[in-house]
């Protein structure tokens, strides 16, 4: 292409360059804003590739204005115009750097895509919580990945970077170990995340006890994971943790969850009326799903009789919420029904052997006969 005639009617060729220069992005910009608002409308009925192209929008619109003043300076004299070299050397850096985050935006436009699809708003959400997992890991890894190839292709782009790398491939052996070494909990920590992201012993929303702490996994990131505990603090835990130590996760292969409720109550409580009272209870309570409800005596003593209830929710919040409302119901029942049904302490009281001297006196016995409760049942 002859640039005299353009040089000659901007009045010099710097003017001109600058000129045309900021055409061509102006132009690169109007491709990419028309395309955008064609293509959106094209995919307005899909609600995946909607999402998936929310992403691209913002690394396109830088990208398309660089490829047309690339082509643009590629155009002109170079040994005349001596600065169009560095130019295009720090384009072609910009242009690397924005394939690199077009690039991490389409990974995270996939992950958009796989969460819409798998909502965890739903009751049996089990798959959802699979995916959710594996798609934020993945994700990561992935961007961490592109992100350091992308930084390295542009750094490839500078001789002086390249002629230093020669220099140290002879110590690359030695620099590997010592870098392997220091990088020690980085690495074990992004391989536990690939672990996770297979196996998934944790998954986005588990309900899990770390460190005797109850909570729920609320984001699972490269290196560690927050678990939201149920006072609203948050726990923080490195990726490597969970795969070295054991935790207890209540949501593995389901929510439902069984509920105990324990109580001590003396030998005169009869079952049958509880057992009743308990089936009320549980019939009444919106936690209760139906599967299990059972009551018996688990343990016993020279004092009381132990009773455990039991019963079945949907999800461990439920199953807390019915744990107290048939413990609150039960002992209520007992207080009202039952009240010598309560454990007692019994004492036995001595009489004195003669007029000389006793085991204990008549006041001592009357002290604890106040106190105790006769094991004698009532009329």
């Amino acid at each position: 292409m002859h640039w005299t005639p353009i040089f000659d009617f901007f009045g010099g060729p710097a003017l001109a360059i600058v000129t045309v220069v900021i055409c061509a992005a102006l132009a690169g910009l109007l491709v990419q804003i028309v395309a955008t608002k064609l293509i959106t409308r094209l995919v307005a009925r899909s609600a995946y590739l909607s999402a998936f192209l929310r992403r691209s929008i913002r690394p396109m619109r830088v990208l398309l204005p660089l490829f047309a003043v690339q082509s643009v300076l590629q155009t002109l004299d170079h040994e005349r115009f001596t600065w169009v070299n560095g130019v295009q050397h720090l384009l072609l850096v910009l242009i690397v750097l924005t394939v690199t985050w077009l690039a991490i935006q389409a990974v995270l436009g996939i992950r958009d895509v796989a969460m819409l699809r798998f909502p965890v708003d739903r009751p049996d959400n089990l798959d959802a919580r699979r995916v959710w997992t594996q798609a934020t890991v993945l994700t990561r890894v992935t961007n961490g990945v592109i992100l350091l190839i992308g930084v390295a292709i542009a750094l490839m782009t500078f001789p002086s970077i390249r002629q230093v790398g020669a220099s140290l491939l002879a110590s690359a052996g030695l620099a590997g170990i010592v870098v392997g070494f220091a990088a020690r909990p980085v690495l074990g920590n992004l391989i536990a995340g690939l672990q996770i992201a297979m196996s998934q012993p944790i998954r986005i929303d588990d309900v899990v006890i770390v460190e005797g702490e109850w909570g729920r996994i609320e984001e699972i990131s490269g290196t560690y994971v927050v678990v939201k505990i149920w006072d609203e603090r948050r726990l923080i835990v490195p990726l490597q943790w969970f795969i070295e130590n054991p935790f207890q996760n209540w949501t593995r292969t389901g929510a439902n969850i069984l509920g105990s409720v324990f109580l001590w109550v003396d030998y005169r409580m009869p079952l049958e009326p509880l057992r009743e009272e308990l089936k009320r209870i549980c019939e009444s309570a919106p936690e209760w799903d139906g599967r299990v409800m059972t009551l018996q005596v688990t343990d016993a003593n020279e004092r009381a009789m132990q009773i455990r209830a039991l019963a079945s929710a949907g999800n461990s919040g439920d199953a807390w919420n019915l744990r107290c409302r048939i413990r609150e119901g039960l002992i209520t029942y007992i207080q009202r029904e039952f009240p010598e049904a309560l454990p007692h302490v019994r004492a036995q009281v001595v009489e004195p052997a003669g007029n000389g001297a006793s085991t204990a006196t008549r006041a001592d016995a009357e002290a604890i006969a106040s106190l105790a409760v006769s094991d004698k049942p009532k009329a």
